[in-house]
């Protein structure tokens, strides 16, 4: 017991020591290199003065500070949801949950929780930063926009995978630019919306992407997520550091400042499938954008840039067992082969997949300069998905596929090892290009990190935020019949006040009718099905004469 109450009080002292040497400044940028394991920045770097010897720095090189451990509450090796959830709430989570509070797990929970908060919507730093300080708010990835960590940004469920729940809530929460993947999940009823609320709506548009006038835009290339950068058509996408500029210069039009969060987000991608070239180059990619964001804050000298990983991936190391005494082995050694990729695996095996059989020795060397030896080309053609292939189905491997042969065969060329296909739970790095007293520094958690972004930003109070724009109906409407109607698939919460004040609200939306008016919250209401409870925002309710 006193053992763990020293733990509390040295996290306080912490704590306090963090918010005392901060004071809030106009414009918060945070980036986040998902699935960013050191190694991967090592390998970034390697590679880069591999190509260009007079390159031998990255753009987050002078503002690398420390470190940062984070986990899920009740697991040291976190997933993206429960991580930039806490990145964004103060508050660690759970596998899978999106900005929301976790049930409590006595056996395993690495901090303490509160049992009568479980599934509680938990307000975000760029939803206060826009309700509170007026700052114009962003977001930039390369993911589909409902993916794990936008979301963690802007919506709340204890599923990240419920996109039917995640895109109108991201769509209704006031987010002021939107550039990334998914047009798939932008279906009409939202680009209605967003078009009405005068927002520039662009779909697979790099021209309109790049020409739009006005400050609010929702821009969206792909059917579901952007290519790697390796593979990207320059024609057709943008890159990560054109987005991070375009974002910038839209959202500090306001005078109150802004809130971006820019995700690279395939590098975690890349790193689950074991492909070093697309962890690379998407990492350099990324460290590009922070470049575009670091410039911009010495320039404005009124903003603040944090990167930092959400969480490691792959156990990639540079050096393995094939390669005999690393050690000894040159630059060239290490990294010539890998330099010779002009393409990711997922890329090439799209290429591969439209080949005839006669051709994939050419291929494979025209994209990755490897002699294949029949024997490996056997091995292609064994893959059930390869459609081409001059074997019957009988005849081919249960259980291959290209993706993972071409991957293994490119790998085997490298000196690249990795020890799993999943995420690992080593501390990550810390960037921060800040005016020195509003530097944080060392090594922190996930939940000190949020700390330093709340007093950055001037929005302490999480907690009471939460609270008041994610109160229970049963709380809010305590004193009026109240009645949830689920109707094919669809909920709404009717309250009554008396027989002339009607209000009616529905899930994953600012808007709620009021006598068959429409009335635009400030923050969405969000269902819960795990305990059929409506979460809303109490203080606007009560001014609408509900309480």
């Amino acid at each position: 017991m006193k053992k763990l109450l020293f733990v509390f009080v040295l996290l306080a002292f912490c704590l306090s020591e963090i918010s005392g040497q901060t004071k809030r400044v106009k414009n918060v940028i945070l980036m986040i290199p998902d699935g960013t394991s050191w190694a991967t920045v090592s390998s970034a770097r390697w590679y880069q003065r591999y190509l260009d010897p007079s390159k031998q720095h990255l753009f987050i090189d002078p503002y690398l500070c420390g470190s940062v451990l984070t986990f899920s509450v009740d697991e040291p090796i976190g997933d993206s949801a429960p991580t930039t959830s806490c990145y964004m709430t103060g508050v660690p989570s759970r596998a899978g949950y999106v900005a929301t509070y976790p049930p409590v797990d006595t056996k395993n929970d690495l901090v303490p929780q509160d049992p009568n908060r479980a599934y509680q919507p938990l307000m975000t730093v760029l939803e206060a930063a826009r309700i509170f300080n007026k700052m114009s708010v962003g977001l930039v990835f390369t993911c589909e926009f409902p993916h794990a960590t936008p979301a963690d940004c802007s919506a709340h469920s204890y599923d990240r995978g419920k996109y039917d729940w995640i895109a109108p809530q991201m769509v209704h929460n006031g987010l002021d630019v939107v550039i990334g993947g998914g047009i798939k999940y932008l279906i009409q009823e939202h680009q209605n919306y967003l078009k009405k609320e005068n927002y520039g709506v662009y779909l697979d548009d790099i021209q309109g992407f790049r020409s739009h006038k006005g400050n609010k835009m929702w821009s969206l290339f792909g059917k579901k997520d952007m290519p790697y950068d390796l593979d990207r058509d320059e024609a057709r996408y943008p890159s990560l550091a054109e987005m991070t500029a375009k974002a910038i210069e839209k959202l500090s039009a306001n005078k109150n400042g802004f809130f971006l969060m820019v995700e690279g987000s395939k590098i975690d991608w890349a790193a689950h499938a074991n492909d070093p070239i697309g962890m690379i180059t998407d990492m350099l990619a990324f460290d590009k954008a922070f470049g575009v964001a670091a410039e911009f804050a010495k320039k404005n000298g009124e903003t603040v840039v944090v990167a930092v990983p959400d969480h490691g991936n792959s156990g990639i190391s540079i050096g393995n067992q094939r390669c005999y005494e690393n050690h000894i082995v040159s630059l060239e050694g290490l990294f010539k082969n890998v330099s010779n990729y002009k393409v990711t695996a997922e890329k090439l095996v799209e290429i591969l997949k439209k080949t005839e059989p006669s051709e994939i020795k050419n291929v494979f060397k025209k994209y990755t300069d490897i002699s294949l030896k029949d024997s490996l080309v056997g091995v292609l053609l064994s893959s059930e998905d390869y459609a081409k292939s001059t074997l019957s189905a009988t005849e081919r491997m249960k259980g291959t596929n290209l993706k993972k042969t071409v991957t293994s065969i490119m790998n085997d060329n490298t000196c690249f090892g990795f020890t799993t296909g999943g995420h690992t739970g080593e501390e990550v790095f810390l960037a921060v290009c800040a005016p020195e007293k509003n530097r944080l520094s060392g090594m922190v958690t996930n939940v000190e990190l949020n700390h330093y972004l709340k007093s950055i930003l001037a929005v302490e109070d999480l907690e009471k935020y939460t609270a008041d724009y994610f109160a229970k109906h049963t709380e809010v409407f305590k004193n009026y019949k109240w009645k949830i109607v689920k109707d094919d698939k669809k909920i709404t919460l009717e309250v009554e006040k008396d027989k002339n004040t009607k209000l009616v609200v529905k899930p994953n939306s600012n808007i709620v009718l009021l006598n068959d008016k429409e009335i635009r919250l400030n923050s969405v209401v969000v269902y819960v099905d795990k305990n059929d409870t409506f979460y809303l925002p109490r203080i606007e309710i009560a001014g609408y004469g509900l309480k």
